[in-house]
């Protein structure tokens, strides 16, 4: 398994990476994910430009898992990560965070944030398994609010969304 930044090249490869990883909601509610949107090569671009894209490559270079960031009030935040369903339980999304764990520390941030679905099994008990925490209501910073409210604004809330935070050392 092989971490590296995301390349131009990469991008399409990531759209359909979402698209086969988003299936998997299908098995909880059917009707609420059919219309899944695994976004755009357009809209991973920026991410890729500003080296805040990496993917986990299988042996001939092709992506099969990514993770994406921005960076919200000082904290490193993982807008997104995902890994093929082909490709999953394999250590890759531990390994995508990790990697977004450096990027974070080498640049002086002391925390990864994300946001995720509580009731979901592969998301937030996931995420406690590798450190993060969840956040009450008082302790989100304005940027993360701002994040879930776009996710609603989205139609994302179809179940309990929260934000979580992991502390770098």
């Amino acid at each position: 398994m092989t971490i590296r930044a995301a390349r131009a090249g990469d991008l399409a490869r990531l759209v359909e990476i979402e698209r086969a990883a988003g299936q998997t909601f299908l098995q909880l509610d059917p009707d609420l994910f059919a219309g899944h949107d695994p976004g755009t090569v357009a809209e991973l671009r920026p991410y890729a430009d500003g080296g805040r894209a990496f993917v986990s490559v299988d042996a001939d270079d092709r992506p099969v898992g990514y993770l994406i960031l921005d960076v919200v009030d000082g904290a490193a935040h993982i807008e997104q990560v995902s890994v093929h369903p082909d490709h999953a339980r394999n250590g890759l999304g531990r390994a995508l965070i990790e990697r977004a764990a450096t990027w974070a520390s080498a640049r002086g941030l002391r925390s990864l944030t994300l946001t995720t679905y509580v009731e979901v099994p592969w998301n937030g008990s996931y995420y406690e398994r590798l450190g993060f925490r969840y956040l009450t209501a008082g302790e989100e910073t304005p940027g993360l609010r701002a994040v879930r409210e776009r996710e609603r604004a989205l139609g994302l809330e179809v179940w309990p969304r929260t934000s979580m935070r992991r502390t770098l050392a």
